[in-house]
């Protein structure tokens, strides 16, 4: 679902919106302020005003041009009242996660140091086994993440691998992009109009609500966020000194195999 936008041209101070009527906007519709001339000046300072009395919106200061966006987030209100509908994406999440990791590892005949896989998964990057296709899914491994789309529903994953064999790492981009993706979710009991900023409140809002928990990575002084309802798996830091080693094939034909099996 798109928003709709309602563009308002101010040529005074008195015609810019009050912060109450912008706190009552509908999140299905964004709201651009224009600037005149005679008062194009004082856009970033009402912007920055903005920012400071409405800090559950997104407010978009334009760089170059005379105009501010307004989009109004998800609320607390709709993240509680759909809690249990956001807590089970974070499970299927996590499970769907791990099963095509598993998939991808099979496929490519990959022995997994489960302590730290992102070893082998670093050492597939650069090379054509960097993407390709693994069952119904193509994947396309990059940062600390592989992602998977499905070839025929168009369901999209990003799976973390900086967490040992835990998979249910939730980013805020991912985590919406999961949600909006996936066939089985639709219609959605409450929209997500922006990726990242909606699902920061997500994620926030679920923490507070003792859903989900910070976990440690492989990485010293890197976190991420996880369902709390799950089995816990341990995650060891990574030390390059101590653990580094190169990553093992099952076949000495490593070329033909990551090259042609699918």
């Amino acid at each position: 679902m798109e928003r709709t936008t309602h563009e308002i041209t101010v040529k005074s101070i008195q015609e810019l919106p009050s912060i109450d009527s912008l706190k009552n906007i509908p999140r299905q519709k964004t709201i651009r302020i224009i600037f005149d001339h005679p008062i194009s000046h004082i856009r970033e300072d009402y912007g920055e005003q903005l920012k400071r009395n409405l800090p559950h919106f997104q407010i978009g200061i334009h760089s170059m041009e005379p105009k501010i966006e307004i989009n109004k987030l998800i609320t607390k209100e709709e993240i509680i009242n759909n809690q249990l509908f956001f807590a089970q994406c974070a499970k299927d999440y996590r499970k769907l996660g791990e099963e095509l990791i598993r998939l991808l590892i099979k496929k490519k005949k990959i022995i997994l140091n489960e302590d730290f896989p992102f070893l082998a998964f670093n050492y597939l990057k650069g090379r054509r086994t960097q993407s390709g296709k693994v069952g119904k899914w193509k994947y396309f491994l990059h940062g600390y993440h592989c992602h998977f789309q499905n070839l025929i529903t168009k369901q999209q994953i990003e799976v973390p691998f900086m967490f040992g064999m835990e998979f249910g790492d939730l980013d805020p981009y991912f985590f919406s992009l999961y949600i909006k993706s996936t066939p089985g979710y639709q219609p959605l009991p409450v929209t997500i109009y922006d990726n990242f900023d909606d699902g920061k409140r997500i994620l926030d809002a679920m923490l507070q609500l003792g859903l989900l928990e910070r976990i440690n990575s492989n990485l010293e002084h890197h976190s991420g966020l996880v369902i709390k309802d799950r089995n816990k798996v341990k995650i060891k830091i990574y030390n390059p000194d101590k653990d580094h080693e190169k990553p093992k094939f099952q076949s000495g034909l490593l070329r033909l195999i990551q090259f042609f099996n699918l």
